[in-house]
């Protein structure tokens, strides 16, 4: 009979007709071959050397002459074991020649995961960092420690985590890997697990779904079809003393880490950080200012970084850092566009995919070229309801100080128009809104909201600091706009916005402060959001306090930007002689009086003394403060016997309707004071002062901002009196007290400054008093302008301190240019203008 050869197929049984024989088929195994060399005679030979043979006679397996079919089954024998390796490391990924280390991130994984059983995870938005930093820190630990095993398994999707297993079990050369039903995962878990095997780390990078760990439908072992194998992933990292696990996703975080504590938050870069990756991909930049303002506009986020870098390179010489800076600056539109070509985009994948989950939820995902190179996930919950998601900036009566500034000879300042701001505005009309907003918003504080929260802190979308307020990154914001304007959303989350923001923010009166200093950021978000005319009120009144809050800091210029359009746009809708429009004029007058701008606020002060006077009567507190307002300005302006006509009248009258010890009654006591002491009339001033700051102390408090003013009021008459001693102990405690309260470079702790530094002038300790003055008049220059009326004074001021040193040439120059600059600015009949020509020429004489 003819010899028949069979080779058969690795993959399992195969069946094989012989010509020569009919109806004869053997079904076999693999890795055997068959051959016939009688008719009665088959041999097998297995490529093991393992050889059957079947004779004439048929005992068990044996056969004689068949005409079936033959099954017969024919055990392995065990693979030859294979000599395990010395540990090395299977990291993907070359080492970045670029990378920068930022600040102690490396050292805190590294001693995290020398800890037993440790699990770590690195946790950010997308292009953050997370893995740029893992892969450094898995070179550097193969570097400083051979004898550890490190591998880099990609946890994307969970055909990824198989082969990242499967390169394990390779890797170590596990026994029984081949076999056709071996299960991976669990080889290489229980060889993790032996701690003879040495320590070792596993980095489970891109582990941005959480199904791939838990889901054990699609986990490795159902697909042997054994019901007792489906085990999720998760459940193949184990926890032994010699290995440690990091994790570069907040996905998994802490599924798989088990705490908070285990977690690494990878924020920002530091700006020195971000200017040394810049240098690294671009070299030393030309001008070290726009290098700072470019990573700064990027967010100081490695990855846009990384890319501006490249965008730059590929189109020079005609880009540079300069230029992508504008072009990036000019609009939303333009910011996007450049995401887009810097970033490019992905192939065949949608812009925008949305996954459904549970209780109306839904997942969004959108490209790189809105969200800045990585997928950046969004939950987005009921958004109706939180609006701030896409409008929230990085971060969800002032009762003002006036002061005096002292010059020699009589060229003193004194800002006690400042404090007339209470009759400027009616906290019963502006502190309230629609009670209907306001119990609305009341309802996100149910047991669902907590949840969100949980949600957007997983994904990164949102940060939760300390003092328990969310912070949202810029990429993310930008993001989420491009995403509400795709899908026609944005004017109707504006519309919330706006809603929300007048329910939460209050007038800009002293007890609220610190939650106005929370939310001001929005309400300047909100200047750009003028809505429909159904809300324009709800959008003015945000304003108003807004620049209510803002002049009380000393923010003049923001302040007059959002009074102004707080008050055009209730004027237009409501009329000039409505009371919120005056509220507002009166407001804006104030503002413009900062400003030194005293004409302007004289016109408009006038105009809403008159109105309220026919619409309210003479006698009525919003009356009388716009009297005290405009007895401010013509303190001011040198007009005193005007000031203190309007200043008596207005304290007499709020005596009688408000009560001796009212707050505004109080405030025309001090304005009155502030006239005397400008007319020379320093024994009344103080009586009044001291009454003042004793009824302030004890209704106000120490520390409350009226009450420092008081305390500057009554040192500046010690001043003039020559007790020297009790003024600097007066002007020394305002000034600590008002930097804590108020900041560093508030314009009145800047006039409490400049207080103190008169009186050292006055004591001969010349060099503290030159140091107070440069100070003060640096920082009033960056602040309120060169040409303030404050910062002239202090110009003055250094001038009194340089002649006293005996630098009079300096001294004389200085002086000049503080006379010119008053005449061009207050007038050639201004007291002050007068007082510091007259020393121009007696110093020149």
């Amino acid at each position: 009979m003819p010899t028949s050869d069979l080779r058969l197929h690795p993959r399992g049984y195969k069946t094989h007709k012989w010509p020569d024989l009919d109806a004869t088929y053997l079904i076999v195994k693999p890795k055997f071959s068959l051959r016939f060399r009688h008719a009665d005679e088959l041999r097998i030979e297995s490529a093991m050397s393992d050889s059957y043979r079947f004779g004439d006679y048929n005992n068990g397996s044996q056969v004689g002459t068949n005409r079936g079919t033959i099954y017969n089954t024919f055990p392995q024998t065990p693979e030859r074991s294979e000599t395990p390796p010395r540990p090395f490391a299977t990291i993907p990924f070359s080492r970045d020649p670029d990378f920068v280390n930022r600040g102690d991130i490396l050292e805190q994984i590294d001693r995290r995961c020398s800890e037993p059983a440790a699990r770590v995870a690195l946790v950010g938005l997308g292009g953050i960092g997370k893995s740029q930093l893992a892969i450094e820190f898995a070179h550097r630990i193969t570097e400083k420690q051979p004898d550890i095993w490190v591998f880099w398994v990609h946890a994307g999707v969970y055909e990824r985590v198989e082969d990242g297993f499967r390169t394990i079990a390779n890797t170590v050369k596990l026994a029984g890997r081949n076999e056709p039903k071996a299960n991976i995962p669990q080889l290489v878990y229980s060889w993790l697990s032996n701690e003879r095997n040495g320590r070792w780390i596993m980095i489970l990078d891109s582990a941005d779904d959480r199904d791939v760990f838990d889901n054990a439908n699609i986990a490795h072992g159902t697909t042997s079809g054994n019901e007792r194998e489906r085990r999720p992933f998760a459940t193949y990292l184990p926890q032994s003393q010699n290995g440690s696990i990091i994790v570069t996703t907040r996905e998994l975080a802490f599924r798989l880490t088990g705490r908070r504590q285990n977690m690494i938050e990878i924020g920002p870069m530091a700006q020195t950080d971000a200017l040394a990756l810049l240098e690294k991909k671009l070299g030393s930049p030309a001008d070290l200012d726009v290098a700072a303002d470019l990573v700064q506009a990027l967010d100081l986020v490695p990855l846009a970084i990384s890319q501006a870098a490249a965008y730059i390179q590929a189109r020079a010489p005609r880009s540079s850092p300069e230029k992508y800076l504008a072009e990036f600056r000019k609009s939303e539109h333009r910011k996007s566009s450049l995401y887009s070509t810097m970033l490019g985009t992905y192939d065949g994948m949608e812009a925008h995919r949305t996954r459904f989950l549970p209780h109306g939820k839904y997942l969004l995902t959108t490209s790189a070229a809105v969200c800045g190179g990585s997928l950046v996930t969004y939950e987005l919950f009921r958004p109706a309801r939180y609006p701030w998601l896409g409008l929230k900036p990085r971060r969800v009566t002032k009762e003002d100080i006036p002061g005096r500034r002292i010059d020699e000879d009589g060229d003193t300042d004194f800002d006690s128009g400042r404090s007339a701001t209470d009759g400027a505005v009616d906290d019963d009309m502006d502190g309230d809104t629609d009670s209907d907003l306001t119990d609305d918003s009341a309802d996100t504080t149910d047991d669902g909201f907590e949840d969100d929260v949980a949600m957007l802190r997983d994904y990164c979308l949102i940060a939760t600091t300390e003092m328990d307020e969310f912070e949202m990154h810029g990429l993310v914001q930008f993001s989420t706009r491009k995403w509400l304007e795709q899908w026609g959303q944005q004017e109707t989350f504006k519309q919330k916005f706006i809603e929300r923001m007048a329910a939460s923010f209050p007038t800009g009166n002293y007890k609220n402060w610190a939650t106005c200093r929370n939310l001001f950021a929005h309400v300047q978000v909100a200047v750009a959001y003028q809505p429909s005319d159904d809300r324009n009120d709800l959008w003015a009144t945000l304003l108003y306090n807004g620049g209510w809050f803002a002049w009380s800091q000393g923010r003049y210029e923001v302040a007059q930007r959002m009074v102004g359009k707080a008050r055009r746009a209730r004027e237009n809708r409501l009329g000039k002689e409505d009371t919120a429009s005056l509220h507002s004029m009166s407001l804006f007058a104030l503002v413009l009086l900062d400003r030194g701008q005293w004409e302007e606020a004289e016109k408009l002060e006038v105009q809403v003394m008159e109105t309220s006077k026919t619409k309210l009567g003479a006698d009525h507190p919003s009356t009388l403060m716009s009297m005290a307002n405009l007895a401010s300005t013509y303190r001011n302006q040198g007009r005193w016997e005007e000031a203190e006509k309007l200043d008596v009248q207005v304290m007499e009258t709020s005596k009688t309707k408000l009560g001796a010890d009212h707050p505004s009654t109080l405030m025309s006591m001090a304005n009155l004071a502030s006239t005397y002491w400008y007319q020379g009339r320093w024994e009344e001033a103080e009586k009044l002062e001291v009454q003042v700051m004793e009824t302030r102390k004890t209704k106000l408090g120490a520390d409350h901002p009226d009450t420092l003013t008081s305390m500057a009021n009554l040192a500046s008459t010690f001043w003039k009196q020559g007790r020297w001693e009790e003024a600097e102990n007066l002007f020394l405690q305002v000034m600590e007290t008002s930097k804590t309260k108020l900041g560093a470079d508030h314009p009145d702790t800047l006039t409490s400054m400049a207080n103190l530094a008169s009186t050292y002038r006055n004591q001969g300790r010349w060099e503290e008093a030159e140091k107070l003055d440069v100070q003060v008049m640096e920082t009033r220059k960056t602040k309120l302008g060169a040409d303030h009326p404050d910062t002239l004074t202090s110009m003055a001021n250094l001038a009194f301190t340089w002649k006293s040193q005996g630098r009079h040439s300096t001294a004389l120059a200085l002086m000049k240019d503080c006379a010119q600059a008053r005449q061009r600015r207050l007038g050639a009949e201004h007291p002050d203008t007068l007082s510091s020509l007259a020393i121009v020429t007696k110093w020149g004489s």
